[in-house]
């Protein structure tokens, strides 16, 4: 004899197992998210490089350590670029098709790999491995840049911003600038403050355009040409190592100047609207 209110209750076996081997929806990845994974990648490896071909070969005392140093740092920053291009382009994809539930979270942990992480242990082995470098000093500025990253993506989290701006600078466009500081192989002291400046602007209220449209292809553009001028270096061309001071010294002067263009905007716009305003007010 059955019970009614038994079998009322009663879930097949058959549904229940379905249930428990169907993946959460949490835990699906998307097309963005597989770029996300790339960027992380690609920092991890770009930390490798920096300690296989930089590191190492300095404290054993390699006989083509200088050879090997340039090929490897130039492996490292162009990982890092590559690092760029998949962040640039998950958000890209992310929005034209979907990103998981995990999206904004697994973009936030592979930023702080590639653009926290990777370019502070590259200013960490130059204080070791630089001959006018200072290894703690040096360690007391890598820790500024990592520690402003942490702070900058944390911040993004929480804070909702206007449509079409970063506030402060980008930890991508941060840590190519904080790289380009150390490639262009300036006095000491002037490394350490351009390094410290770049973290200040990653954690600062200026303004930033984020990569759209033609900026986003601008972007692009640069980052090959970046890439480009690092092969040059690494593989000792006629006028190479020129060609990469240039490229880096380019870097930091977009880094100063792109702020300003948003700032002459915002200030256009606020003059536009007074003017409006003061229109609309006349009889």
């Amino acid at each position: 004899m059955i019970d009614p209110e038994t079998q009322a209750g009663w879930v097949p076996e058959a549904d229940g197992v379905d249930e428990e081997e169907e993946m959460p929806l949490s835990m699906r990845l998307s097309i963005a998210d597989t770029l996300t994974l790339g960027n992380a990648t690609c920092g991890f490896m770009a930390v490798y490089f920096t300690t296989t071909g930089i590191l190492i070969p300095h404290l054993t005392g390699s006989d083509d350590s200088a050879g090997m140093a340039r090929h490897s740092a130039a492996t490292a920053v162009i990982l890092m670029l590559c690092a760029a291009v998949f962040d640039l382009f998950d958000g890209l994809v992310a929005r034209k098709l979907r990103s998981s539930p995990m999206g904004a979270e697994l973009d936030n942990l592979s930023d702080l790999i590639s653009f926290g992480l990777a370019p502070a242990y590259f200013v960490l082995v130059y204080g070791m491995v630089a001959d006018d470098a200072h290894q703690r000093v040096a360690a007391l500025g890598a820790i500024v840049v990592l520690l402003a990253v942490v702070l900058r993506l944390a911040r993004f989290s929480c804070v909702t911003l206007k449509d079409g701006m970063f506030q402060g600078m980008p930890s991508p466009f941060g840590a190519l600038t904080v790289v380009s500081i150390v490639l262009l192989e300036l006095p000491f002291v002037a490394t350490l403050l351009a390094i410290i400046g770049t973290a200040w602007l990653m954690v600062s209220r200026v303004e930033y355009p984020k990569p759209r449209g033609r900026l986003a292809v601008a972007m692009l553009s640069w980052i090959v040409l970046s890439m480009g001028l690092l092969a040059a270096w690494a593989f000792d061309a006629p006028s190479g190592q020129l060609l990469l001071q240039t490229g880096c010294a380019l870097q930091l002067v977009m880094g100063a100047v792109i702020p300003l263009f948003a700032t002459a905007r915002r200030v256009n716009n606020f003059r536009d609207n007074r003017r409006e305003a003061r229109a609309a007010q006349l009889p």
